[in-house]
């Protein structure tokens, strides 16, 4: 008999589904004073299991917060910072670039930029994404990226043409390892694919993924199972949604609010999404711990996740993400939010 798709419980069946479960406080991890390394994947790299997001740097994140944001994520043993050339159109990568030049050894970072993307459009070609290299490594100060990623899938160029871009930096000494971000599973497979048999092998992908978007778990987390891939989950607080500013009203301060980042945000003040955050936010009451520690945590912790990204508009904010560092979800709190969220499996990831 086929199964039926997971379907998610009302919003008015998702406060008490978490309540029903909630009790005692989450157990805590020693981590001492350093932040927990894990592998990407079945490669060698190893990052933070929480990085640093640059997004807004140069734009709206100004060098004042973004050396302290630096810091604090270097303070707690934190080692991933991810930029990319589109980044205000290389300021993101100018401004880290004075910072890791400033006093910050380089080998206390681990470096992941993404190229592939001109004013808006996606530009895979093998000219634009080695022009986009260089230019990165110009603003960063340095000669290698750890982590080299195509933002997004470009389909006026073959993917031979992308992966064999890949290949180049990595045979050229310029980035030390490779992936994609944003593209689909069937894509990155074919690309895993291709990158195994020239030899760089694909080391991460960097998608969406939170509770608000659990996409990636219908195809791209079993192939990088599979393949040997790792994921590295972006915007893993819902576009900020998940931390409950929004419940009420959209703040002034905060990025619905903002001209350039309203329509990055607004897609997940739904109904549906509401209905999340409460279930978020009755486990943070229950647990002691904020809505924002809860649904990292969930992130970080989401099988196949080597890292979780995330940006910040000061080190206040970032602070309170790190604070999520100690916290291990109960069993039974992270199952019935795995329960409430479920993306929707039908033909043909669930025959």
């Amino acid at each position: 008999m086929r199964r039926q798709p997971v379907v998610a419980p009302s919003r008015a069946g998702v406060r008490p589904a978490v309540e029903a479960v909630l009790a005692g406080q989450a157990r805590r991890r020693d981590y001492g004073d350093h932040m927990q390394q894990r592998r990407v994947g079945r490669t060698g790299l190893r990052v933070s299991s929480i990085g640093l997001g640059t997004m807004t740097w140069g734009r709206d994140t100004e060098e004042h917060d973004a050396a302290e944001q630096l810091k604090a994520l270097l303070d707690v043993g934190g080692t991933l910072v991810d930029t990319a050339a589109g980044y205000g159109n290389g300021a993101a990568e100018a401004l880290l670039g004075h910072l890791l030049g400033s006093g910050v050894d380089r080998r206390d970072v681990v470096l992941a930029s993404k190229a592939g993307m001109r004013g808006g459009v996606a530009d895979a070609s093998r000219r634009t994404l080695l022009d986009d290299l260089d230019d990165s490594l110009d603003r960063l100060g340095t000669d290698h990226l750890d982590l080299w990623l195509v933002e997004h899938p470009d389909p006026a160029t073959p993917l031979e043409e992308t992966v064999g871009a890949l290949e180049d930096a990595v045979r050229s000494g310029r980035t030390r390892y490779v992936g994609l971000s944003n593209f689909p599973a069937w894509k990155t497979a074919q690309a895993a694919t291709l990158l195994a048999t020239a030899g760089p092998g694909m080391a991460a992908v960097e998608m969406e993924y939170s509770l608000l978007q659990r996409g990636v778990e219908r195809e791209m987390v079993p192939a990088a199972r599979s393949l040997g891939f790792g994921v590295l989950a972006w915007s893993p607080l819902g576009r900020g949604v998940l931390t409950g500013k929004y419940r009420a009203t959209v703040p002034a301060s905060s990025r619905a609010a903002s001209p350039h980042l309203r329509g990055f945000v607004e897609p997940y003040l739904t109904d549906r999404s509401h209905g999340v955050v409460e279930a978020v936010m009755t486990a943070a009451n229950g647990l002691g711990r904020t809505p924002l520690e809860v649904a990292m945590a969930w992130a970080r912790d989401a099988p196949g996740v080597a890292c979780a990204i995330t940006g910040a508009r000061n080190a206040g904010q970032l602070r309170g993400v790190l604070a999520a560092d100690d916290l291990e979800l109960p069993e039974a709190i992270r199952d019935v939010l795995d329960e409430v969220t479920a993306p929707g499996l039908g033909y043909p990831e669930r025959p």
